[in-house]
């Protein structure tokens, strides 16, 4: 597979502090990665590398460009969705509309008004006039109807409720996503996207805690539900996290072979959110 996003020792300073500390990582064509870190992990500094908004040291290249120097072809196949809606207050559906569709190459009128004709959206309401979820909505038709081969999503959901939140990812996926794609999105609601991604990418502290599909991660990590005269040999195999529910200990393992696990208690597939915790154990300290 062809790698999307390739980097090699990126970094980014401020002033003293270290936001990106010399990382390594690829993201190849057609996958759906989750850049997932606590506040202030490095998350937004690389992904405003990756879309040529900020300086940075070492190797990165997207889709073959350099972010820094060929930002203006790399923006003729990128898309981004923010958690603030970027889109002027004054501004009417149909002219936002009319202003993609004068600057874009790639954008599809036509596959913007289909999207938007299943919404409450008309051509003259305002932005000012709408709610958050129908700004997103709008802003994802402005996206979706680009033929763009990335796409960087950085908290798009924030803010929104749960109907929202399902439905932005089903027509993110229904209407966008294909082999040809690929999509990097970072959120705090991991259990949201769990079940579309292919990627998962943990960032903690500017470095990389973690770097797996998620086929990988199925395989790799396990929890076990013991009984309390087993936790003591469950401890003994050095699990990654410990945590207690209804009297019993759920252990979180690394590459511990099955067998052995099996004879200690019930397993379970571990969701990314409990191993995200595991992962990040110390870091709100």
């Amino acid at each position: 597979m062809s790698a999307v996003v390739h980097a090699r020792g990126l970094s980014k300073r401020y002033g003293t502090t270290i936001a990106l500390d010399s990382i390594d990582f690829e993201v190849a064509s057609g996958r759906i990665v989750g850049l997932i870190g606590p506040n202030g992990a490095g998350k937004t500094t690389a992904l405003k590398a990756i879309l040529g908004l900020s300086e940075f040291d070492g190797e990165l290249s997207v889709l073959g460009l350099n972010p820094r120097t060929q930002r203006t072809e790399l923006m003729e196949q990128v898309c981004f969705i923010a958690d603030v809606a970027v889109l002027p207050r004054w501004i009417k559906v149909g002219e936002a509309i009319d202003f993609v569709a004068g600057v874009h190459p790639r954008f599809s009128r036509e596959k913007c008004e289909g999207y938007l004709a299943h919404t409450k959206l008309k051509p003259g309401m305002r932005v000012r006039e709408l709610s958050k979820g129908m700004i997103v909505q709008l802003h994802l038709a402005l996206v979706m109807a680009i033929d763009a081969r990335l796409l960087v999503l950085d908290e798009p959901t924030l803010g929104l409720d749960i109907l929202y939140r399902k439905t932005f990812y089903e027509n993110l996926l229904n209407g966008y996503f294909d082999e040809n794609k690929t999509i990097i999105v970072t959120t705090h609601q991991v259990e949201e996207i769990e079940h579309i991604l292919t990627d998962l990418i943990f960032i903690r502290e500017g470095k990389i805690a973690l770097n797996a599909s998620m086929d990988e991660i199925g395989e790799r990590y396990i929890e076990v539900m013991v009984n309390p005269d087993k936790a003591a040999a469950a401890r003994a195999l050095g699990p990654l996290n410990e945590r207690q529910i209804f009297g019993k200990s759920i252990f979180l393992f690394d590459g511990v072979e099955r067998t052995r696990l099996r004879e200690l208690g019930e397993l379970h597939k571990p969701s990314v959110a409990d191993l995200f915790v595991a992962t990040m154990k110390g870091t709100y300290a």
